[in-house]
């Protein structure tokens, strides 16, 4: 980086401008495979620190090419979204204020991290209901610019859904309000002669001439992260044009996030949960037609590697339960443990339904029903209670955590672990995945996903410095991605991966679009 600009940054910037060899080595990674050491990490202070680093890198960009601005909060992106090799904009160290609750709307900015952000909401008896898997280390940042979905994803959608305003930085350096605007509203944006308005005509422009085209393109899933979402500027239903809804999973590349306001929805008082095990995989299709048809809050799942992965590190798991719920689970564990220990093979997939309601009596309803419809399907089904299903959901969110940390000599690769497909393909196209896999035994791999939605994490485990690893992470992409285009899904229901972020942009012969 040029020594001037650096002078730049350090006399101008109220926050922290760090370019020691500790903190450039810690931002160089996130949880991706990839390492970049970055020239710069500054850490602003407030809105007019974030205005000045954008000013400055535009006026400083024509000399110097290269340089660019990521912003990063809680660092969990798992594509290599918040790490680059220039200037790292790192917002959890001072915008992390308490979220502001207004009704059933949140205002937070992005450097909260979720776990934060739900203490409040929960003193409002509400809940932001998109929120990952990752939700005990992932920032609100994160959460909006990257679409997150996760467990409650298939009853409430995307993180889509609930933005409802957003306060950015855009590129010439000032700060405006993207969020639903009226007809009138939008009328008066169009004839601005400004930044501003030109964006607005741009993007208006884009769409209105490429509609048709741009909703035929638009996945068949329910949950995608691949692409800029320009289906959703506008809401022909409510008759609004939203570029909040453009923001919303364009993990950063548009702007920096200030704030946003996020809708909130009220917890249910009740819930349930059925376990399922399944020996194979033989009648998959049929037990998600059952559980879908009675619509359960979330319909989850992992496999038998992420379940050996639970018993080997069962205290670490069970630590986080305390004493009482150490023993309960260690009693609802007990007949998997035999089955280790007695060289029995374990189930090849569990299947967790979370049912939610006010009403406890539907819940048992349904818990009752959906146990006489599996029954001739012979699999072995529990009722997870109290504190065995704090236990299941500890599997299915921590699982991918305890690989990164203890498997030694290894390096989880999330380079195929997202795809998306209707619920009704699972079966093959799990198949078919899995099958491709076991041609290569350098990897070792768990599979868990929203299994209600056709979602799957699949996250191998290599040693990232074997040439066939290396040599086999493209094989394998450009084996797995076909299939999942030939059923028309997503590669990426929830994880952005920027190398695939352009997705929609071919609309745009000229590039015009990203120039904004």
């Amino acid at each position: 980086m040029d020594g001037n600009l650096l002078i730049q940054l350090k006399e101008t910037v109220k926050g922290d401008v760090l370019t020691d060899e500790e903190t450039l080595k810690e931002y160089s990674h996130d949880a991706s495979l990839f390492e970049i050491k970055p020239q710069v990490v500054v850490f602003p202070k407030g809105e007019e620190d974030v205005k000045v680093l954008v000013k400055l890198v535009s006026e400083n960009k024509k000399n110097n090419p290269t340089l660019s601005l990521t912003a990063r909060s809680a660092g969990t992106d798992m594509s290599g979204g918040s790490i680059n090799d220039s200037i790292i904009v790192e917002f959890a160290k001072y915008f992390n204020h308490t979220p502001k609750i207004n009704n059933n709307t949140a205002t937070t900015e992005p450097g909260v991290y979720y776990r934060d952000f739900e203490i409040e909401t929960l003193k409002h008896n509400l809940i932001f209901p998109s929120y990952p898997a990752s939700r005990e280390i992932c920032a609100m940042g994160g959460i909006i610019n990257n679409n997150s979905g996760g467990e409650k994803s298939l009853q409430y959608g995307k993180t889509e859904k609930y933005v409802k305003r957003v306060k950015v930085v855009l590129s010439d350096g000032n700060t405006y309000e993207l969020k639903p605007l009226s007809k009138e509203e939008l009328e008066k944006k169009l004839i601005q002669k400004d930044f501003e308005g030109e964006i607005y005509k741009k993007i208006h422009h884009l769409i209105t001439e490429n509609y048709e085209l741009i909703m035929k393109a638009k996945p068949d899933v329910t949950k995608n992260s691949a692409g800029y979402f320009l289906w959703n500027v506008i809401d022909k239903k409510r008759n609004t044009f939203d570029l909040s809804q453009l923001w919303t999973g364009a993990q950063g590349t548009l702007g920096m996030l200030l704030e946003g306001d996020l809708e909130l929805v009220p917890i249910h008082k009740h819930r349930g949960m059925l376990i399922i095990y399944l020996k194979d995989m033989s009648h998959l299709g049929q037990i998600i037609n059952e559980v879908s048809a009675l619509k359960p809050e979330s319909f989850e799942s992992y496999d038998d590697n992420t379940l050996k992965l639970a018993l080997k590190y069962f205290p670490e798991f069970m630590r986080q339960l305390g004493p009482v719920g150490m023993i309960q689970a260690g009693l609802a564990f007990l007949p998997a443990f035999l089955s280790m220990f007695l060289g029995r093979s374990l189930p090849k997939l569990v299947l967790q339904v979370d049912f939610t309601s006010n009403n406890r009596e539907e819940i048992d309803q349904k818990l009752t029903i959906l146990r006489e419809k599996l029954k001739p399907l012979h699999p072995l089904i529990q009722i997870a209670e109290g504190n065995q299903e704090k236990k299941y959901w500890l599997v299915r969110r921590e699982s991918f955590n305890l690989l990164r940390k203890k498997i030694r000599n290894k390096h989880t690769v999330p380079f195929i672990d997202d795809f998306v497909i209707k619920p009704e393909y699972i079966n093959e196209v799990l198949l078919q995945v899995t099958n491709i896999l076991k041609k290569y035994p350098e990897f070792i791999y768990t599979v868990a996903g929203h299994i209600g939605n056709g979602n799957f994490h699949i996250i191998p485990l290599v040693d990232i410095a074997d040439p066939k690893v290396i040599k086999a992470i493209p094989e394998i992409s450009n084996q797995v991605y076909p299939i999942i285009s030939k059923y028309k899904g997503s590669i990426t229901g929830e994880h952005k991966q920027k190398r695939f972020l352009i997705q929609t942009t071919y609309l745009i012969r000229e590039k015009k679009f990203l120039e904004i």
